[in-house]
């Protein structure tokens, strides 16, 4: 078995699977370790809600079988209140996604080992030039990617990401059969794509239901965990108590039962990100906190930074004598601000925004939205100022002064409460 190459990838996810892909077009030489079996992959990882749009699926060339269903309209709901935009999208049956992606790149050479853990970074003089996994498996490349997520082995210990327990973001998705996709009093679901913002289904966070055919949907809620999430949550409930008490008091879920081994699990970070690479290393997908204030859209920044980091690797693999040292590899960090998460400082002020308003200023939000253009919700998501402040008023004061308090030092936060 081959121990050396080109570009060393830990983690099969989409950001992983979509890096490889691309390196193995070109002609490198890559190997993807996967910590699951293949026989069960995915099985742990398998836990996106899968919902995308066109522009994702042009622009990776994502074919039709993957997807569960295509949807007309997205959809926002607040406890009493609903928007609706049509915008096409997608629904991907998120396994058989993943498993296309390993397909693909492997058709184009890249190698893959599955049941694979990475556990540390190899160095020497100071630099990482491989990884061990399974304990005491060594593997070695020019060019290190740590695509695992949230675990995040070898960012951790290069000291390239710090993680913040604050900002970890869980969420939980079954899919269910017999839901009311169309019930009088709620707004339309089929074709669509769903996210509801209510502090008493997901605190500090918002659910969703994502149509996937005749009366199936995804169901699901994810949260922070943060001030906001403290303000608003109970107690005495884990984040499945939440999704069972949505399930036991919408009515659109009187005769829903579960479609047996459907149910997901994962987390985030919702954070500013630092540095996203040093020498001979990157880190790409879930791995860097990334930011879409409304609809997420993480496959598509897992995509695209898997992409950014492919085009990097290559503009130094590709020249004789070019090393990856961090000078080299500093277009990957100039790419992700430029395409994957643009705006990163008002797109995080947003979300926090969003979190922290009470379900009467939701009820409001889809008033508003109603007599706004749909350019302003698009906008505002995206980080422009200007499309914010058209979403704010007076009343939004108190939010403002919170919003100010999170970002203050936790001694000055506690002299102004």
């Amino acid at each position: 078995m081959n121990d050396r190459y080109d570009v060393v990838i830990a983690g099969a996810g989409p950001a992983g699977a979509q890096c490889a892909r691309d390196l193995a077009a070109r002609g490198y030489d890559v190997v993807v370790l996967e910590t699951e079996v293949e026989a069960e992959f995915p099985r742990q990882s398998n836990k996106s809600t899968a919902g995308t749009f066109h522009s994702m699926m042009a622009a990776f060339g994502i074919p039709d079988d993957v997807v569960m269903q295509y949807t007309d309209s997205v959809v926002l709901e607040s406890p009493t209140e609903h928007y609706v935009r049509e915008q096409t999208g997608a629904v991907l049956e998120f396994a058989d996604f993943k498993r296309y992606l390993v397909s693909d790149s492997r058709d184009d050479g890249a190698e893959y080992r599955f049941d694979a853990r990475v556990t540390a970074p190899i160095m020497d003089g100071g630099e990482i030039v491989g990884v061990t996994y399974n304990g005491d498996e060594e593997v070695y490349g020019d060019i290190v990617i740590d695509a695992t997520g949230p675990a995040a082995p070898l960012a951790k210990e290069l000291g390239v990401v710090d993680l913040k327990r604050e900002n970890h973001a869980i969420g939980i998705e079954y899919e269910f059969e017999g839901i009311d996709i169309d019930r009088p009093g709620f707004a339309d679901l089929r074709d669509a794509m769903m996210l509801r913002l209510d502090h008493e289904i997901a605190p500090g966070g918002y659910s969703w239901i994502f149509h996937t055919g005749e009366d199936t949907a995804k169901v699901g809620l994810c949260y922070i965990q943060n001030d906001s999430h403290d303000r608003y949550s109970r107690n005495d409930f884990t984040i499945d108590d939440y999704l069972s008490h949505w399930l036991e008091t919408d009515p659109r879920f009187r005769d829903a039962e579960q479609i047996e081994g459907k149910q997901h699990r994962g987390s985030a970070h919702i954070q500013l990100p630092g540095t996203l690479h040093t020498d001979r290393f990157m880190a790409i997908g879930d791995t860097v906190p990334s930011l879409d204030p409304l609809w997420g859209e993480g496959i598509n920044k897992c995509m695209q930074s898997g992409r950014a980091a492919a085009a990097t690797a290559d503009s130094c693999l590709k020249h004789d004598g070019v090393e990856p040292t961090a000078e080299n590899l500093e277009v990957y960090d100039t790419l992700w601000h430029r395409d994957v998460a643009p705006n990163a400082k008002s797109r995080l002020l947003m979300t926090q925004l969003l979190y922290l308003a009470p379900n009467d200023r939701y009820d409001e939000l889809m008033r508003d939205l109603q007599r706004l253009d749909d350019d302003t919700l698009a906008n505002a998501n995206s980080g422009d100022p200007l499309a914010i402040a058209r979403l704010l008023g007076l009343e939004d004061a108190p939010l403002l002064v919170d919003l100010a308090k999170q970002q203050l030092s936790p001694g000055l936060r506690s002299l102004l409460s």
